[in-house]
């Protein structure tokens, strides 16, 4: 049997909203679509953000705690919503899904890292897709300081994926040059990375709580792990299937 393409797929709230304030079952439904048509010579692994985004859109919390805590709260209220949103959307499409939470400690410890790899490895094996989230109830560094963009690059490298994926709500990255143009950058050598730095244009979206530079620095993991990192536009349907048949506009950092 042929090997299949192992990807890791990140997406984040903006995209998972649509940029609105509520989780787009539409969206949830375009990934299963696409990887429902891809799984014979695919298999996926998402990092998924939008617990908090899926919380907000059920209750309110008021509290006297500094608001990092609140959003950890939601966090641990919306988790549970988001990974059914996924089952019984996936299901339809004949897919199994399981939830997998991680926090950047787990990454530092050999035994630990040893241990995701074990797990994941059999439930991708096994036809499950393990959907990633940072478990914000107890480490702050993805609310406070990050993305998920880290934790997705972090997992990838882990894992030795073939293809890491970032799903945003651009076409890619864009410098003020190609701005002008209206085109992203295609193509990005590993090299040009931290001269990138200083002329890129960021853009961050409503609910998440990383942006370009972000997704910048995860590629500057996965590069030292030799893997491919594509930022792609994720609000489009189809975006995956488009992108793989090189159909639309991304930026391919090799």
């Amino acid at each position: 049997m042929q090997k299949k393409k192992r990807i890791l797929l990140k997406i984040g709230s903006n995209t998972l909203t649509k940029e609105t304030d509520n989780i787009s079952r539409g969206k949830i439904e375009d990934l299963a679509k696409q990887m429902a048509a891809l799984k014979d010579t695919c298999e996926f692994i998402i990092v998924s953000s939008g617990a908090i985004a899926v919380a907000k859109q059920f209750v309110k919390l008021e509290s006297k705690s500094k608001g990092v805590f609140v959003k950890q709260a939601l966090a641990s209220i919306g988790q549970p919503h988001l990974i059914r949103i996924y089952q019984e959307i996936f299901r339809e499409y004949g897919l199994l899904t399981s939830q997998c939470l991680l926090s950047y400690s787990d990454f530092e410890k050999q035994e630990s890292k040893t241990n995701i790899v074990n797990t994941i490895n059999v439930l991708v094996n096994n036809n499950y897709i393990p959907i990633i989230n940072e478990n914000d109830t107890v480490a702050t560094d993805e609310i406070k300081f990050g993305d998920n963009d880290k934790l997705a690059a972090l997992t990838a490298s882990l894992l030795k994926v073939d293809l890491c994926v970032i799903a945003t709500n651009t076409y890619g990255i864009y410098t003020k040059a190609s701005m002008q143009e209206g085109t992203p950058i295609t193509v990005l050598n590993v090299e040009d990375i931290e001269a990138l730095n200083l002329q890129v244009v960021d853009s961050k979206s409503s609910h998440g709580s990383g942006g370009m530079a972000s997704k910048i620095k995860a590629a500057s993991v996965t590069k030292a792990a030799g893997i491919e990192t594509w930022i792609v536009n994720g609000l489009d349907d189809n975006f995956l299937i488009n992108a793989l048949q090189s159909k639309v506009a991304f930026t391919k950092i090799k």
